[in-house]
């Protein structure tokens, strides 16, 4: 009842908007495209964007004070696009009010010969990196953008990936060869110039050093570089370095079939497992029509709950060792290890389970699930409360960070940062409990925030996170419904196993489901969750086919990177190795 009457506040504060901006912009708009997600969509030319896009943040009821997410779709080998102007590309800009709690997405059509369109980053300074992705994958030009140069991808890289013509498959290319010549033109391009990073080399009273942190550091939590602009030991700028870890998944969501790609999603934020499948399945199961049994969605909960443990234990341990304390992380790894047994006992894999299913899980829980739970539930709470002791009461640990790397509610809108670092600055705002999914509104949690957004809060609140997560477990645990494991409709995949051997035909069905894929309606949905990190969502574009046409994965750590200079300047080296631990990321989450 609760998610219902959200939906229908949610649909009524959309449709204030969209009506805000038929009466402003009138034939401006070319046209209003329905989607099963049921955001409102509006197409619009790219000399109205600006306008258009200023409208919905500063003067429509509610205001969309985030730009959450930028990115294109090569429309030319499309053939479902009833309703939808001529377009051979699209830039499709995904706005959030967190006023409203609802969404709003708006569209530019654009021809292959032209490739064109205004920048938003005075808008918002979040689309700097979504702009230079854009272009990198599509090609598509931002008219104003201050550094417009490939993010994801290597400098030399020819072509843009996430058009239709470029290879999904290295064997559709040639063998790759490395000759003198090319070596040498490929050391050039990564010769670092600081004024190709809008840095300058000197001040007016002293000469600046550079430093390279990364792409291969402890500190820096994966293959990540940041190049720094020192005077003494002040941090005068601080460029992030990306693109290390792509290894094409967006590519790869779109050569799958709908039912093979479950297992690729595990690997994005690869400390979330099965929390990753689950905003794909439901988005598929959206516009398939499935409805998922209840059994299965508490399933679905109480394994991204753990995962969501497993993750917070991690950052904890490393964010305590990065501020110089050792002996926490090898505590909190035994604890991460034990949560990974339970989910080893119950999907039959630990980090990478690829669990989840379309319509449900790939099995029921197994007899003695509810034990092994028993033992989480009892040996996990005084091990937080200990570490409370160790690492949140230690003098040292809040000299390090209390007051570093602070930014405030306003800011976290502007550079797209949602999850624990806006509940930080004071915001009580969780996906689970605003917009609950998967039976999230079932269940009795609260929302930690803070009110300093400093990195010391940042940890605080993953910390109460992990006492709310254990809250949810129980629930489960005491109301795990009855019934299936897994929806009975014809489009999930794979069927249930009970029903693949009645007789030839119920496994031919299994056969194809699995090999080929169900075909799923054309349609456009985008499905988000509260993962480990903020907000992690998909946008798959069906053409009635069984791969999906476009798969564009929206990430939290992505958005996160790009806030780094904002909030290190003017402190010490030192301090900028506390603000990248309290973020929290892993760059197979930033690049895909």
């Amino acid at each position: 009842m609760q998610a219902a009457a959200e939906t229908s506040t949610a649909s009524t504060v959309q449709s204030a908007a969209l009506e805000h901006l038929r009466r402003e912009f009138g034939d401006r708009i070319l046209a209003e495209q329905g989607t099963c997600d049921g955001i409102p969509t509006v197409w619009v030319d790219r000399k109205d964007i600006k306008a258009l896009l200023k409208a919905l943040r500063d003067d429509t009821s509610p205001r969309f004070e985030m730009m959450f997410d930028i990115t294109g779709i090569d429309e030319r080998l499309r053939i479902h696009r009833d309703g939808q102007p001529a377009a051979e590309f699209t830039v499709v800009y995904h706005l959030m009010s967190f006023s409203g709690n609802c969404d709003f997405r708006v569209k530019v059509p654009l021809q292959d010969a032209d490739l064109h369109l205004p920048t938003v980053v005075d808008l918002w300074p979040s689309a700097n990196w979504y702009e230079r992705e854009t272009w990198d994958m599509f090609g598509i030009e931002f008219d104003g953008h201050p550094n417009l140069y490939r993010i994801v991808l290597p400098p030399t890289w020819e072509g843009h990936a996430l058009r239709k013509e470029h290879p999904a498959r290295a064997t559709e290319m040639d063998p790759f060869s490395l000759d003198d010549e090319k070596e040498a033109f490929e050391q050039e391009a990564l010769l670092f110039k600081p004024e190709e990073w809008g840095m300058k080399r000197k001040s007016e009273t002293s000469e600046f050093m550079f430093l390279n942190l990364g792409p291969n550091h402890p500190s820096v939590h994966g293959a990540f570089r940041i190049a720094l602009q020192l005077d003494g030991e002040i941090l005068v700028d601080a460029v992030p370095d990306i693109g290390y870890h792509h290894r094409g998944a967006e590519k790869m969501g779109e050569r799958q079939s709908w039912h093979t790609y479950i297992p690729y999603t595990d690997r994005i934020d690869y400390l979330g497992g099965v929390m990753n499948n689950l905003p794909y399945v439901m988005a598929v199961e959206q516009m398939a029509g499935i409805q998922v049994p209840a059994r299965a969605q508490t399933i679905r909960i109480m394994l991204s709950e753990m995962f969501r443990l497993c993750s917070h234990l991690l950052f904890y341990g490393t964010f305590a060792q990065d501020v110089g304390q050792l002996s926490p992380i090898f505590y909190m790894f035994v604890e991460r290890e034990r949560i990974f047994n339970i989910i080893e006992s119950i999907c039959g894999a630990r980090m990478h389970p690829g669990w989840f299913r379309i319509g449900g899980v790939a099995q029921d829980l197994p007899q003695g699930w509810e034990q092994r739970i028993k033992e989480l539930l009892d040996f996990m709470p005084p091990r937080i409360d200990e570490y409370d002791s160790m690492v949140m009461n230690n003098g040292i640990v809040k000299r390090r960070t209390q007051g570093v790397g602070v930014y405030n509610t306003q800011q976290a809108y502007d550079w797209g940062v949602t999850g624990p670092g806006l509940r930080a600055t004071g915001l009580e705002w969780d996906f689970r409990k605003n917009r609950p999914y998967s039976g999230y509104e079932n269940f009795e949690f609260d929302v930690p925030i803070a009110v300093n957004g400093d990195c010391y809060d940042r940890c605080a609140v993953r910390v109460e996170e992990m006492r709310q997560s254990l809250r949810i477990i129980k629930q489960c645990l005491d109301n795990m419904p009855e019934g299936d494991y897994k929806a009975d409709h014809p489009l999930t995949t794979p069927p249930r196993k009970e029903k693949t051997l009645q007789d030839i035909e119920t496994l031919i069905n299994h056969f194809l489901s699995v090999s080929w894929g169900p075909v799923i309606p054309p349609e456009e949905v985008t499905v988000a969750v509260e993962a480990t990190k903020g907000i992690n969502s998909y946008y798959l574009v069906s053409d009635g086919n069984t791969t999906s046409y476009r798969t564009r994965i929206r990430t939290p750590s992505f958005a996160h990177l790009q806030m780094i200079p904002e909030i290190s300047r003017g402190f010490m080296v030192a301090d900028l190795i506390a603000i990248i631990a309290s973020i929290d990321f892993v760059m197979a989450d930033v690049d895909r």
